[in-house]
């Protein structure tokens, strides 16, 4: 199944995007009621809750007076600290039973206002923020929750920042404006992400993109890092290193639109082992693939020995966001070149202008052929020969900087 993670400011309008979702079919785990429902009369987390705030939070007929302790968990950091400990495990177990009871084709969208302040983002295969302008999610709390203002600018404070949520949100949906909008950004999201991600995650399938170069992306890093984030919390301890390697990790490199991870293991047999928990995470392996492209010896040691240059790949499933995932035994040539490649290119402006060349040079002659696959190799064949040349060059150049991986 797939699991995004939707979240949200206070008044962002959360609910308005799971009522959409829900009409297309996906299945909805809401955290607000799953964390009423773990603080219910006669549970064992409301009474910790009146051990930890009072009696005074209980209403006449012994429910919970959220309003209550809101006034006190939101006084202030401690407080607020006391709460989540209580209610965050309860809610994280239950929401996990509710997800895997979920059919094993079903798009689980997991409403969590907190999502971001408990670093949740990782365990998720997207993130969905729902945004709107703080003036006008505190017109909607006043207004249309009756909340008194002040009491809405505590709770909006309380919660992470515009930038905190950007950092971790594969999709951002703006709720500013009109709600058709958000209706048809919430579809479009459907239809053209999430239904065939979960098909491909499912099926292994690893989605492709055109050999086409675009200008460099600040948004590139950003997401680079949302998925070393999840790639860790996949590969735990496995993984010795993940790096954003490849083009879209240089700066100012215009790139084919792919991000390339590296996770760098022990030994093959680690990288074997890891194929299962990086395909559940939205990474099915590619099986075709088992080594890199040996380059000519540099120095001592054993860099043409074609043992030494085996890998293992896998892509995203993600029709959103393609990437590749190297994953390299610790030491090994090709390993150690993904890491110089990118600093060597980083930091010597006429070796990247000189890629930047050879590059727009090969997409052009690949975008005359028809057939994709065609047109990938064909752009990797004419770029090959220049990387046998800029492994001596970045090699010199480590040595004369004292670089290191």
């Amino acid at each position: 199944m797939l699991r995004m993670g939707l979240t949200g400011g206070i008044g962002a309008g959360k609910s308005t995007v799971a009522k959409e979702l829900v009409e297309l079919g996906a299945v909805i785990v809401d955290s607000d009621v799953v964390a009423r429902e773990i603080v219910a009369p006669g549970s064992e987390g409301l009474a910790e809750l009146v051990d930890a705030f009072g009696e005074d939070i209980l209403q006449p007929d012994g429910t919970l007076d959220r309003p209550a302790l809101a006034a006190k968990a939101f006084a202030s950091e401690d407080a607020r600290a006391v709460l989540n400990a209580i209610t965050h495990p309860r809610v994280g177990r239950r929401t996990a039973e509710l997800a895997a009871a979920a059919p094993d084709d079903a798009v689980v969208v997991q409403d969590i206002p907190l999502l971001v302040e408990g670093g949740m983002a990782p365990a998720f295969h997207l993130v969905a923020v729902v945004h709107a302008d703080e003036a006008e999610r505190i017109r909607r709390l006043v207004e249309l929750r009756g909340m008194p203002e002040a009491d809405a600018r505590a709770r909006i404070a309380a919660q992470a920042t515009e930038e905190q949520r950007r950092e971790v949100a594969d999709v951002w949906l703006d709720n500013t404006g009109d709600q058709q909008v958000l209706v048809e950004q919430v579809r479009t999201l459907w239809n053209d992400r999430l239904v065939p991600f979960e098909k491909n995650l499912r099926t292994g399938v690893v989605v492709e993109a055109d050999p086409v170069l675009v200008p460099a992306r600040e948004e590139w890093h950003r997401q680079a890092q949302r998925l070393v984030a999840r790639l860790a919390l996949a590969a735990g301890g496995a993984a010795k290193r993940i790096d954003h390697v490849g083009s879209t990790a240089v700066p100012g490199l215009a790139a084919v639109d792919v991000i390339d991870l590296q996770i760098t293991v022990g030994d093959l047999a680690a990288a074997d082992a890891l194929a299962p928990a990086l395909a559940a995470a939205g990474f099915p392996r590619i099986e075709h693939v088992v080594t890199d492209d040996p380059k000519p010896s540099y120095g001592a040691g054993g860099e043409t020995d074609p043992a030494v240059w085996e890998m293992r790949l896998h892509g995203s499933a993600d029709p959103g966001r393609p990437a590749r995932v190297a994953v390299r035994v610790d030491g090994w040539p090709a390993q150690q070149f993904a890491l110089l490649l990118r600093d060597w290119l980083s930091a010597v402006d006429t070796a990247k202008r000189e890629y930047a060349d050879l590059k727009a040079d090969a997409a052009a002659e690949a975008s005359q052929k028809t057939d994709p696959a065609e047109a990938a190799a064909t752009y990797a064949a004419l770029k090959a020969p220049w990387f046998d040349r800029a492994h001596h060059r970045a090699w010199e150049w480590a040595e004369s900087t004292g670089w290191s991986a």
